[in-house]
């Protein structure tokens, strides 16, 4: 029974990672799709949500299993940026992820880790995949990517490979609030600094933020907001002599 029980809790731990690296498969476009949501009220540009889910979901579906298929036959038509996400960076993961599920992790934490750095490593490549240099053995301005990403995919793979072949710590407990908050400040700084302008996007994104721990204290935190709001406020137009809005368009209009 006790075999049985601990072989249960392997199982169920493996498809817990099986499941978040399906996630990590799909984050950067879960993240254009949030991203998208800014063009309804103009805040930003680039493609509305629902082009960006059928474009995805054609690419993960359609066009990458196409573009596989016409590569083995001999195609050289260049792939969309959507096809080549999906084959450079998600299918990789979901293969890792499927895989993951059968395998018997001894270190959890160098397993994970290392398929972490994988994924920074495609996603790099993905996203410098249009640059010169980066196909054959021709130089350019791609070549230092190809051979970094590549590197960083070995050496990726090397530590989770030292995660199924020697024992080691279990995955500690992450805090999630604080590194949530952030990213939510930050994508509310670059969708909300153009309508509202620097004075309001700043002290707001600094206070979701401090939302991050329970430890903050809300007076110091709105004083030290202030005062980062009028460094802000100063540095960028006077300083620096960027043409950043300061105040939201509708006072201004």
């Amino acid at each position: 029974m006790a075999d049985t029980m601990g072989h249960s809790a392997t199982a169920n731990r493996n498809t817990s990672v099986a499941l978040s690296f399906c996630l990590l498969a799909i984050a950067p476009q879960i993240f254009e799709f949030i991203w998208s949501f800014g063009t309804i009220f103009g805040w930003g540009t680039g493609r509305g949500p629902a082009t960006v889910v059928i474009s995805h979901v054609t690419a993960l579906l359609a066009g990458a299993p196409g573009a596989l298929i016409g590569a083995i036959g001999g195609d050289t038509k260049k792939a969309s940026s959507d096809v080549l996400l999906a084959l450079i960076y998600s299918y990789p993961l979901f293969a890792v992820a499927i895989l993951t599920i059968f395998m018997t992790i001894r270190s959890a934490q160098d397993y994970v880790g290392g398929i972490v750095l994988m994924a920074l490593a495609l996603f790099a490549l993905w996203a410098s995949s249009d640059l010169q240099g980066m196909r054959g053995f021709s130089f350019g301005a791609g070549t230092a990517p190809r051979m970094f990403g590549g590197l960083l995919v070995a050496l990726g793979a090397g530590i989770a490979l030292t995660g199924l072949l020697s024992d080691g710590p279990a995955m500690a407990h992450y805090a999630w609030r604080g590194p949530l908050f952030v990213l939510i400040s930050i994508v509310f700084f670059a969708l909300a600094i153009r309508p509202l302008g620097v004075v309001v996007t700043a002290f707001v994104s600094f206070l979701v933020a401090a939302m991050g721990t329970h430890e903050t204290r809300w007076i110091e935190a709105i004083i030290v907001g202030a005062c980062l709001t009028l460094g802000c406020a100063l540095l960028f137009p006077y300083v620096l002599g960027l043409p950043m809005p300061m105040f939201p368009r509708f006072l201004v209009q």
